[in-house]
């Protein structure tokens, strides 16, 4: 019993251990690429890692003009950062159309999943949740 016990305890550590690694631009999936190059065909890839915590991998990417990317094991893109307004074809319509009424002098500057919902931050410091169908639900404190 206890030499099982130390064979579980050391399979939970190696899949617990997050592993970070940099890959090389060309070694990223073609639909992260993909996404890149028609969202953002201005900016060039900086960085790309992969990230492998437990089971779960994530793609990092940092482009030029200080964005970034994060997409999920299923090369979806479920997180998008910037310091400047993001392009109008990552933003679901429903929401910028929300935003640019509500909120005519700002910009989104981020858009993310979260769990079941999706959030923007404004260029005001603001964050706005809304579902999956792009319906606002409230202000993220």
């Amino acid at each position: 019993m206890k030499k099982l016990l130390n064979i579980i305890f050391v399979f939970a550590a190696l899949t617990s251990c997050q592993k970070e690694k940099v890959i090389p631009a060309t070694d990223l999936p073609s639909e992260v690429t993909d996404y890149v190059t028609t969202h953002f065909p201005n900016n060039q890839i900086i960085q790309s890692t992969e990230d492998k915590d437990g089971f779960t991998k994530t793609y990092d990417v940092l482009l030029d003009g200080n964005i970034s990317l994060e997409f999920n094991r299923k090369k979806e893109i479920i997180d998008i950062e910037s310091l400047s307004e993001l392009p109008n074809s990552v933003i679901p319509t429903k929401i910028k159309s929300y935003v640019e009424t509500n909120y005519p002098n700002n910009v989104i500057i981020g858009w993310g999943l979260d769990d079941k919902n999706q959030e923007v931050e404004l260029d005001n410091g603001i964050g706005l949740e809304f579902n999956m169908n792009g319906d606002f639900l409230r202000i993220d404190a």
